[in-house]
């Protein structure tokens, strides 16, 4: 199967979250049960990643016409995997290839139902790479950091970590980025001192 990269408009959400008045904290989404599936990756599988991604961070690259600087590197998180390897199955086993899944969950949806939330963060970030073929890791990385939008997403320096799952020749990577509250206002934020407001 011969490899394909696409980048849609929308695989990136920024989620800003403001302190203000005094109410109690309101969720911003609605809960969404976990997904059952288990990280599967290899300690191998995870390096090889992770290598290809910050040696390329730590000297910074050109994603098209755009010089990006070099970036911290990324660290792997397991709940970002699990939300990969879920729309990764579910893209083969529903034959399609999107970032929307076809019962209309998105990208957000998706991590936030394998447990990587916003709650106790004032900003939170996420992105998306898909692609499909038989491709070894190399392969699709350079396939990723040839295409602009692909190549944003592995530079930005507001993404930290990472969790990326293939299955059956699809490959989902998913980006994180969170910054928590101090411990002051957490525990503001705890007492309803301060209520937490997404910003446009």
């Amino acid at each position: 199967m011969a490899a394909k990269l696409r980048h849609l408009p929308v695989v990136e959400i920024d989620m800003k979250q403001l302190i203000k008045g005094l109410f109690p904290a309101i969720l911003l989404f609605s809960c969404i049960s976990a997904y059952s599936q288990q990280t599967a990756s290899s300690p191998q599988f995870r390096r090889e990643f992770l290598d290809y991604i910050n040696q390329t961070r730590e000297k910074g690259c050109n994603c098209g016409v755009t010089y990006m600087p070099p970036a911290p590197p990324l660290v792997w998180n397991d709940q970002l995997e699990i939300a990969a390897m879920g729309h990764a199955r579910d893209m083969h086993d529903k034959n399609y290839f999107s970032h929307t899944s076809q019962d209309g969950r998105m990208m957000q949806d998706r991590i936030s139902a394998a447990g990587y939330k916003y709650d106790g963060y004032k900003s939170f970030r996420i992105g998306e790479n898909i692609a499909e073929g038989d491709m070894t890791v190399a392969e699709v990385m350079r396939g990723w950091f040839k295409s602009v939008g692909h190549c944003k997403n592995l530079m930005n320096p507001e993404f930290k970590e990472v969790g990326i799952a293939l299955y059956n020749g699809y490959w989902v990577q998913d980006f994180g980025g969170r910054e928590a509250f101090s411990p002051e206002v957490q525990q503001m934020i705890k007492s309803g001192k301060y209520k937490l407001i997404e910003k446009e």
